[in-house]
């Protein structure tokens, strides 16, 4: 019985904690000093449920960019599993460039975040940028169903794949920059194709 009376306090733990995520996302992008009674406001919880997630802001500026990270990579799966192969892998893209625009209105924020953890831990505990790997993991996966239903040309890797879209990372986020982002993806797209054994149906 008290598993189950615990059970919503845990889910609803996990949503004010996702909220904190999702409005933080939005504030830091507009603003590194973003203040954090005010993301905390805007979430609609208190400062102790607040600090109680993250203690600091430093905790609170990489846990958003793991988080965002980690909900790009997830994406990767469920498309799959709603979605031919090509289309899931165009539509993940897409998702690819909001991470992108994310990181870097975010930039400052982070650089900030990592420099004072520097400072305040000791060394070679202090807490590093996150990496990568859950993104690639999910670009192999997309590349890979690809490949196999022959929509994409053999033998390209997540990081050709990667590469060839490093284009986004020099989009202003500032600017309309949907446009531009589109444009670069589908280019990236019809190259995957050149060359596919089988007839990719375009998810455009």
């Amino acid at each position: 019985m008290q598993q189950k009376k615990d059970a919503p306090l845990r889910s609803d733990a996990q949503r004010n904690r996702e909220r904190i995520l999702e409005v933080a996302l939005a504030e830091l992008t507009l603003s590194a000093d973003a203040p954090l009674s005010a993301i905390a406001k805007k979430a609609g919880v208190g400062q102790g449920t607040f600090y109680r997630n993250f203690p600091n802001r430093e905790a609170l500026v990489l846990e958003v960019y793991r988080y965002e990270m980690q909900q790009v990579a997830d994406a990767a799966p469920q498309l799959l599993g709603t979605r031919g192969p090509d289309r899931a892998l165009r539509e993940w893209m897409d998702r690819l460039a909001q991470f992108a625009m994310a990181k870097a209105g975010m930039a400052e924020a982070i650089r900030r975040a990592l420099s004072a953890s520097d400072g305040r831990t000791k060394p070679g505990r202090a807490p590093a940028k996150p990496g990568h790997t859950p993104v690639t993991a999910a670009a192999e996966l997309l590349l890979r169903a690809n490949e196999a239903a022959g929509t994409i040309r053999p033998g390209v890797t997540a990081d050709d794949f990667l590469l060839a879209i490093a284009g986004l990372w020099q989009i202003d986020p500032r600017g309309d920059w949907r446009p531009r982002a589109a444009r670069l993806l589908d280019l990236v797209m019809d190259g995957l194709r050149a060359g596919a054994p089988g007839k990719a149906k375009d998810p455009r």
